[in-house]
């Protein structure tokens, strides 16, 4: 083991990690492995990492293996790798399985590890995390030491703000946390159209748009106040912010976006079985 972390894929999610791990590892002690053997190969190429076409040396090499995989391929991706991980044990290295799949348990990738001690991490990013404007949540079942727990943080922290939460939560997070920015997207998308409808142009209700989302979301952060209680602030009675408010709340704005969640909840659950 001569490397800190080998990525296993390299798409838009594995891509953020990697990018935020570059900046906080050495990129020499980084190896990728993709699929695409060409993507892997130039994004080492942009970072200054290493690359191989082969998962199997990727993970004998490094400390932390982190399989940046679909949940539905998980399995198959993961069940060649048991033999290094079982190896690795059997000789007393310490080598930390991440995942980032949506929906698959600890206890499901033990089924697969066949070790009730292999150190086992599961970590969830969202896509703000590709310009170090995200979210990246962690959560162990305990046998990850604190020192391993504290490295992943420290390799990750690039992506934005990190936190732990415990795995019973963690489905219901990942909707919260890393489904929702594309209903943000929406929410801006949807606010830039009604803009060009009302006379902007489409470049001006962009900008407009999205900086007022930015500035809203760093209100709730800063103020500490809740989000009905900005909202508030917001609607003078009688005023124009109100007649709209009013229409959202008659069209049934919570409830939707309500529905749209638990869609995105009962998804995760599925793709922990589908794996």
């Amino acid at each position: 083991m001569d490397l800190t972390a080998a990525f296993i894929g390299s798409g838009n999610m594995g891509g953020a990690v990697i990018r935020a791990a570059a900046r906080a590892v050495e990129p020499c002690k980084i190896i990728i492995t993709d699929y695409e053997p060409e993507k892997a190969k130039a994004l080492s190429g942009e970072l200054g990492c290493l690359w191989s076409p082969d998962n199997l040396e990727a993970a004998r090499r490094a400390k932390f293996v982190v399989l940046c995989v679909k949940p539905q391929v998980l399995p198959g991706v993961l069940a060649p790798l048991v033999p290094i991980l079982r190896e690795a044990e059997q000789s007393g290295e310490r080598k930390v399985l991440v995942s980032i799949a949506a929906g698959i348990t600890i206890e499901k990738l033990r089924s697969i590890t066949g070790s009730g001690t292999q150190p086992i991490v599961r970590i969830m990013p969202n896509t703000p995390a590709l310009i170090g404007k995200g979210l990246m949540i962690l959560t162990s079942d305990g046998s990850a030491s604190e020192k391993e727990m504290e490295e992943l943080e420290e390799m990750v922290r690039a992506c934005g703000e990190v936190t732990r939460l415990e795995e019973s939560l963690f489905d219901q997070a990942t909707v919260v946390a890393s489904c929702s920015p594309a209903y943000a997207y929406m929410f801006i998308e949807a606010l830039v159209k009604a803009g060009e409808i009302l006379g902007l142009d489409a470049e001006t209700a962009l900008f407009y748009a999205a900086q007022s989302m930015l500035g809203s979301a760093a209100m709730v952060l800063e103020t500490k106040k809740s989000p009905k209680e900005l909202c508030d602030m917001v609607c003078s009675p009688g005023g124009s912010t109100i007649a709209g408010v009013e229409v959202l709340r008659e069209k049934g704005l919570y409830e939707l976006i309500y529905k749209a969640a638990n869609a995105s909840y009962k998804r995760n659950i599925e793709l922990g079985k589908l794996s």
